[in-house]
């Protein structure tokens, strides 16, 4: 009995879960302008969005963001972990204590905070692009930081320190030893802090240049507007992240199911 309602459970939340974008999925492959009639089956939601300039310029401008401060937001967050992980216990849990700040912060602080700072304080241009890539990379990096803390506790500490005794220098001891060690932590991170930099909304809505919008600012806008061919094309942007979020999914399980078995089978044959 507890089993059945475990597993009855489990769909209920799958479905509240994922049945709204099931029924989005559906709907953008239809010619229907409202949810709540399917007249036919139609692709020209797709081809709205890959032809319109205006929609491929947004999506692109958003990647774009996206990788630029996801890397340097994996760049400060790894540099970090591993900093904290080889200072002393007091210096450690300044680090940790600072890197919490922003991940239990809202993010609509974050971004007035940047936006006062940058452009009123420093009197920097409102079009420039810098007050939106550093709101970013102080979005992700603590996340980064969080996915590369667990690897460094799992990886022998003394293996730094043994690289240098047998002649390594500290810089190719980090590079040849350590990273490798935490690499799925960096990679980890690195696809945590996409993720955030796509879905933020407030911290890009303060300090984006007016020219500029990003996914979650451009779908915000057009839901207040009345054109309904930009609607329903974001319907099939909607679909069209789905999928490659689960296709990034499988993808990692499976490489890192390859990964396990492999060292599964190394250590078998010794």
């Amino acid at each position: 009995m507890r089993k059945t309602i475990g597993k009855l459970f489990l769909i209920l939340m799958l479905l509240v879960i994922y049945a709204p974008i099931l029924i989005l999925a559906v709907y953008s492959f239809t010619d229907s302008g409202n949810i709540g009639s399917i007249h036919g089956f139609s692709m020209q939601n797709y081809v709205t969005l890959f032809t319109k300039g205006e929609l491929r310029d947004m999506i692109v401008g958003t990647v774009l963001l996206a990788l630029v401060s996801s890397l340097l937001a994996t760049i400060l967050g790894t540099m970090g972990a591993i900093g904290a992980f080889y200072s002393k216990k007091l210096a450690k849990n300044f680090i940790n204590t600072a890197n919490q700040i922003p991940v239990v912060n809202a993010d609509v602080v974050t971004g007035f905070s940047i936006c006062v700072l940058l452009i009123v304080a420093f009197g920097m241009n409102k079009e420039s692009y810098v007050p939106l890539l550093i709101g970013h990379v102080v979005l992700s990096a603590p996340f980064v930081y969080l996915s590369v803390v667990p690897k460094l506790k799992q990886m022998d500490a003394s293996l730094y320190e043994a690289a240098m005794d047998l002649g390594a220098s500290p810089s190719m001891a980090l590079r040849k030893v350590v990273i490798p060690q935490i690499m799925p932590g960096i990679v980890s991170g690195f696809a945590l802090a996409i993720t955030l930099s796509l879905d933020d909304y407030f911290i890009a809505s303060y300090t984006k240049p007016a020219t500029f919008n990003t996914i979650s600012t451009y779908v915000v806008n057009a839901t207040k507007g009345s054109q309904t061919e930009i609607k329903t094309a974001l319907w099939a942007l909607s679909t069209v992240i789905f999928l490659i979020v689960i296709l990034a999914v499988v993808v990692m399980n499976v490489a890192g199911r390859k990964t396990t078995s492999e060292k599964g089978g190394v250590r078998n044959e010794k």
